[in-house]
């Protein structure tokens, strides 16, 4: 795999950091989760299922961090310090997404890592960067959501502010700082800091809109599920639910409406140009409508797109998943036997393949502390120097 070969240190918690090392283990790295005695990563006890966060080994844990190892280390404690020392002398990358300050009063930021380790790739996420009048706040996902707009242009007039349905900036975070790492790994120099700030992460996904708005003069405003680029592009209703259609090009219109037995239409003025069908979108859509909830939104999409429209049913996460078209690409992993969960998991891999691979490990998540004794040992403390480690609370 691409990052064979390659340590990285994961001491990050719940979510933006744990997903940026999920990529990392999944292209071949080494992952060493470093865990604090006693609690290990918050996500362990986050999750629909309260038997598993009782166990330490909550779903919210166990989406992210299969083929990691993990140690628990006290980083308050002397002989805690000097094993992730030690540690970090072997590593090539180091991921962090504590709030801004922390690792300095740990004594353990980058400027003293960087004289054990000069190459050492130091990653920290945070959800505002290393710098900033909002350097000290705190930062959780939906708080960026809403901090970045994204809220503000989600839903409609009726319905928004909405915050998106799943963590968007925590993953967007993550995934900028595995892509960023990734670089600052083919660099012909290695050794550097990378400022991961999450608020800034979504703002550079929402290119479009903000663009719009510097350059268009277009205040960014919420459109429900209507596309205001083009029409008829959204969401329309069918007999048994909703279907996406996106017609954005002329000649698509032009055969949407012949397919729907809407012909007419396409000598109405309000429709002729992409501006005219903009500006009477919902009147459109409501004469699109009268066709279209005759019939089922899957038959639909079929049809639509066999004869060159976009179109897509709005589908529940579970029927997605069971669909061939996922269930087909190798995109779930199941462990049967994972320590410290009584039942048999399936979790998401990385959403790409690599020459018609999808990327994997073998390895499920770890109990808390599940490789400490080894990789101790791999450092060089014998069995009476890792007891007397776990006895003094250094490490568990």
């Amino acid at each position: 795999m691409p990052l064979a070969g390659v340590r990285v240190l994961d001491l990050t918690n719940v979510l933006a950091g744990p997903f940026a090392c999920h990529q990392l283990v999944h292209l071949g790295a080494e992952v060493i989760k470093i865990e604090a005695v006693g609690r290990g990563d918050l996500a362990r006890n986050l999750g629909a299922d309260p038997a598993l966060s009782a166990q330490g080994m909550g779903v919210s844990f166990l989406a992210q961090n299969a083929g990691k190892r993990s140690i628990a280390l006290n980083l308050k404690h002397p002989d805690g310090v000097a094993a992730f020392l030690k540690l970090v002398a072997t590593a090539d990358v180091l991921v962090e997404n504590f709030r801004p300050g922390v690792m300095a009063r740990l004594g353990l930021d980058y400027e003293i890592l960087r004289k054990i380790r000069p190459q050492l790739i130091y990653c920290a996420i945070s959800g505002y960067g290393q710098t900033g009048p909002w350097v000290d706040r705190p930062a959780y996902d939906q708080i960026i959501q809403g901090a970045s707009g994204v809220m503000s242009i989600t839903g409609n007039d009726d319905s928004g502010p909405l915050r998106a349905g799943y963590p968007l900036a925590d993953t967007v975070g993550g995934l900028t700082a595995a892509m960023a790492i990734c670089a600052a790994l083919n660099a012909p120099k290695r050794g550097q800091f990378i400022d991961v700030s999450m608020l800034e992460s979504v703002l550079a996904t929402m290119g479009w809109v903000v663009s719009n708005h510097l350059i268009a003069g277009a205040a960014p405003a919420a459109h429900g599920n209507e596309n205001p680029t083009s029409a008829p592009s959204g969401a329309f209703q069918c007999a048994d639910g909703l279907l996406n259609i996106a017609a954005n090009k002329d000649e698509q219109w032009i055969v949407l409406a012949k397919h729907l037995g809407r012909a007419d239409l396409l000598n109405d003025p309000a429709y002729t140009t992409r501006e005219d069908r903009k500006r009477n979108r919902l009147r459109l859509k409501a004469e699109l409508e009268t066709v279209l909830t005759t019939g089922n939104a899957r038959d639909w999409a079929q049809a639509l797109n066999a004869v060159g429209v976009p179109s897509g049913a709005v589908m529940q996460v579970s029927e997605i998943l069971a669909h061939p078209q996922v269930a087909g690409r190798d995109l779930l992993a199941r462990y049967d036997d994972v320590p410290g969960v009584d039942r048999a998991i399936d979790v998401l891999r990385t959403g790409f393949m690599v020459d018609g691979t999808r990327p994997q490990v073998d390895a499920p998540p770890p109990p808390l502390g599940a490789a400490t004794d080894a990789v101790l040992s791999e450092l060089g403390y014998g069995p009476d120097d890792i007891a007397a480690m776990k006895r003094d609370g250094a490490a568990q």
